[in-house]
């Protein structure tokens, strides 16, 4: 009898600290705008950066692809985001691209991807692919993260599991002292979503 005791004291026990079978996971947040609200892949944005300024493509065009850069005289460059799942969540793989095509680099898609090719630093380019989450596309994948009062913009491509050692902020990179272009760094780069 002790035993038959013991044996169901020891069932309720790990069934009551056991999760209950069905039970989901919490999502992650919603990315807000600087309206409160929810960010959708249907409409276009401006990343504003917090200290000032918009995010554009390099002026001077001196190769393709393009480099994208933090400009304090630029109006802005109209950009959708389109996640690996429906919606757009903090900390949830996406693709960022432009709204509209760009007509100076015709043969490079309109997709954010980082491109290591760069001896001073990985930059934030056009180029990337949009869609096909595997390991051939991981330059192209970005997450929005919590960061302080606003969000931050990170590469940490989930898709690649085996890639979390170049899990990286995107941050500014001053280019021969003039362009301030997005690149991997290890300070945040404060942003809000303002809808177009």
């Amino acid at each position: 009898m002790k035993i038959t005791t013991i044996l169901a004291f020891f069932l309720l026990f790990a069934l009551s600290s056991q999760p209950l079978l069905g039970s989901a996971k919490a999502s992650p947040d919603h990315v807000l705008d600087t309206s409160g609200k929810k960010l959708r892949v249907d409409a276009d944005y401006y990343i504003i950066p917090a200290n000032g300024g918009f995010i554009d493509l390099e002026t001077n065009g001196e190769s393709c692809p393009l480099h994208v850069v933090v400009d304090k005289h630029s109006q802005g460059l109209p950009l959708r985001f389109a996640p690996i799942k429906g919606v757009i969540r903090v900390s949830i793989d996406l693709n960022i691209m432009l709204a509209n095509y760009d007509s100076r680099c015709p043969h490079h898609s309109i997709v954010w991807k980082i491109d290591p090719s760069s001896k001073e630093e990985t930059f934030v380019t056009l180029g990337g692919v949009l869609g096909y989450p595997s390991s051939k596309t991981i330059q192209s994948w970005f997450k929005i993260e919590k960061y302080e009062d606003a969000y931050k913009l990170v590469y940490c491509p989930y898709v690649c599991p085996s890639c979390k050692h170049v899990c990286k902020d995107i941050g500014i990179y001053v280019y021969k002292d003039r362009e301030m272009r997005l690149a991997l760094t290890n300070i945040p780069f404060k942003v809000k979503f303002k809808e177009v």
